[in-house]
């Protein structure tokens, strides 16, 4: 005898099916996105590559660029590394490890530089190791020239009735102190440091650019250019944006036809990653407040 089926089962089976159908749809259309990605991914991973580099806001570290820098150099598809610059520059010390990290790549990779609109000072130091600068005519640049900031608050200190005691082993262990007015073989110890310095710029600017360094000290008294004037005095190669600087690397690297662009990947962040970036930011300022610091930094 044949069971009969109830009134509800009968019309609950086309809903499972329906169910069934959308089921299987879904599931073979993410298996045939997840093959498609496979084969992007595998094409991008053969042809040749132009990789793009960004170097944005004030440099205060070199770690994160350089680490970059030598995976686009261990990747043999990579044949040309493009700097995206966008900075007014930061610390001498970082500034020089970049470039250094840059000119290590001469012979290995095509490295050219494509400026935002700001790329001055510790920015256009990185960029001089470069093998050639791409500028927008009005792409701010230059400031060649080093800078070391002081806050004096001595006359403030006396008027709520503090006064600043220091107990030191050498006469210039308290120098740049912000309880007390700077004293004249202190500011010419400072100069020495700071023309020291400079004169390294002048001649990272003189090697990278191929130019007279007397021509380089004539105009690295800190002011900026325009990308155009930049380019008159020899400061940079061609004006152009970044498609520009893609496209020539791509020459310079013989690659035929347009380049494939890759940038690098970006990092998941967690909100305790960030909370700790914030707390050595923090802690790191304070430390530094009452520090000595040469920037390479456009003012």
């Amino acid at each position: 005898m044949n069971k009969e089926i109830s009134v509800p089962e009968a019309r609950r089976r086309p809903f499972l099916r329906g169910c069934a159908i959308v089921a299987v749809v879904f599931a073979a259309f993410f298996v045939l996105i997840g093959l498609i990605s496979r084969v992007d991914d595998f094409s991008l991973k053969t042809g040749d590559k132009v990789a793009v580099l960004p170097v944005t806001g004030l440099i205060t570290d070199s770690e994160a660029t350089i680490e970059q820098l030598k995976k686009f150099a261990k990747d043999k598809s990579i044949k040309a590394i493009i700097l995206r610059i966008n900075s007014p520059g930061g610390g001498v010390g970082p500034s020089q490890e970049i470039y250094e990290e840059v000119r290590k790549l001469k012979g290995k990779k095509i490295v050219v530089t494509s400026m935002g609109a700001l790329a001055a000072s510790g920015g256009y130091y990185i960029a001089c190791g470069s093998q050639k600068i791409f500028a927008n005519p009005g792409t701010i640049t230059g400031s060649i020239g080093v800078i070391m900031q002081f806050v004096n608050a001595r006359e403030l200190i006396e008027k709520i009735g503090l006064k600043g005691m220091v107990v030191k082993s050498g006469a210039f262990k308290d120098i740049g102190s912000p309880v007390r007015d700077m004293k004249p073989e202190e500011r010419e110890l400072l100069q020495g440091v700071i023309d020291n310095v400079h004169s390294q710029f002048i001649a990272a600017v003189a090697e990278g650019r191929r130019m007279d360094r007397g021509k380089v000290a004539g105009i690295a008294d800190g002011r900026i250019f325009s990308g155009e004037q930049a380019k008159a005095l020899g400061l940079v190669d061609a004006l152009g944006n970044l498609e520009d600087a893609v496209a020539e690397a791509g020459k310079m690297a013989g690659i035929e036809g347009d380049p494939r662009v890759v940038t690098p990947p970006k990092k998941k962040i967690s909100i305790l990653d960030l909370l700790k970036e914030e707390a050595k930011s923090i802690i790191s300022d304070k430390l530094t407040e009452s520090r000595f610091r040469l920037d390479y930094l456009a003012q």
